[in-house]
């Protein structure tokens, strides 16, 4: 991040990045669905009132990419969801592990953006139900201080909402072991966001170029926050408020919460060769790494495992390492059966 005003084209390329994924709602255990409940759910029509929302549209002719959108008062407009299938999934009957997977952010990035990035390769041979929300285009993953252009409670939304709603329509394992989140950049901020703040859901982490600390740097993230979501989803709204709610960034910052990753799978990557003449790179991935390294020093000090990776480059998708990191999730979570 530059400590400079970047010009309007700069802008517009680092907030596709950086965009980061927040939110401020409160925690709390979901009520998982029952073995027979799901498996129920699987042949009979999709549910969805007793969340809150209202299916509006849907599409499962794809063998393995299903289609959803949503109604719902969180949300002032209709968002929509992806949900990409094991092979043989509509038929075999069993019972399976589920990734909830992030997009960043910035104008275009949306539910579809992980497939536009090859997700369906990717997870071709992984025993694993990969569910990938709208969470807005510089939304945070956050219920915001302020907002003027209706609803924006993406948090409320994925934790409330979607997440039950998947386990009453899919047949998961519906539990702390059955679950992981990852997403790069604002998604991978709100990844390491979620599994702190919402202890028992998710039991593993990854964070692929998603910044871990929020205060460091005069708070340059959290600022970033503020100024990219009133420029881009929230009409002159705020995440975190000015003066900022500082009870709100203690409970999303990663490295005040490090006890809240302890027993849990993390998995982080962050490019350490950003580009000197880009700066879309220098205000996104050398802060990323930073931060990165912060949290790092701070599970270390804590004795909790950690897997990093600091490849070439900077601000991008990994397909590489992010193939590597479903195997190690599919690894962690209990097994498809």
């Amino acid at each position: 991040m530059s400590s400079y005003p970047p010009n309007r084209r700069d802008l517009l390329k680092s907030v596709g990045g950086l965009s980061l994924g927040l939110a401020a709602a409160s925690g709390g255990l979901l009520a998982a669905a029952s073995p027979a409940h799901a498996d129920e759910a699987s042949t009979s029509p999709l549910t969805s009132a007793q969340f809150g929302l209202d299916l509006v549209e849907h599409n499962e002719d794809d063998p393995r990419m299903w289609y959803y959108r949503f109604a719902t008062d969180e949300i002032a407009w209709n968002p929509g969801v992806n949900v990409l299938v094991p092979e043989g999934y509509r038929d075999d009957g069993r019972t399976y592990p589920v990734l909830y997977l992030l997009h960043g952010g910035g104008p275009g990035q949306d539910f579809l953006s992980w497939d536009r990035s090859d997700i369906r390769r990717l997870a071709e041979d992984e025993q694993l139900i990969i569910v990938m929300p709208d969470g807005g285009p510089c939304g945070w993953y956050s219920n915001p201080v302020s907002t003027n252009s209706g609803p924006r409670n993406w948090e409320t939304f994925h934790i409330e909402q979607l997440i039950p709603w998947i386990d009453a329509n899919f047949r998961t394992h519906a539990e702390f072991d059955g679950r992981a989140v990852a997403g790069f950049s604002m998604g991978g901020f709100g990844a390491l966001k979620y599994t702190a703040k919402y202890y028992g859901h998710f039991a593993s982490v990854s964070s692929y170029s998603g910044p871990a600390s929020m205060r460091r740097d005069a708070g340059v993230v959290t600022h970033w926050a503020n100024f990219t979501s009133a420029a881009f989803e929230l009409a002159g709204g705020m995440v975190y408020g000015a003066p900022w709610d500082e009870a709100r960034v203690s409970a999303d910052n990663a490295v005040e919460n490090i006890e809240s990753y302890r027993g849990k799978r993390i998995f982080l990557v962050a490019g350490d060769s950003p580009d000197p003449f880009d700066l879309f790179d220098r205000m996104n991935e050398e802060q990323v790494l930073a931060g990165q390294r912060e949290f790092r020093a701070a599970l270390d000090a804590a004795g909790i495992a950690h897997e990093s990776h600091e490849p070439d480059g900077g601000h991008f998708i990994r397909p590489d390492l992010v193939r590597h990191d479903l195997d190690g999730i599919v690894d962690r979570l209990l097994p498809a059966g």
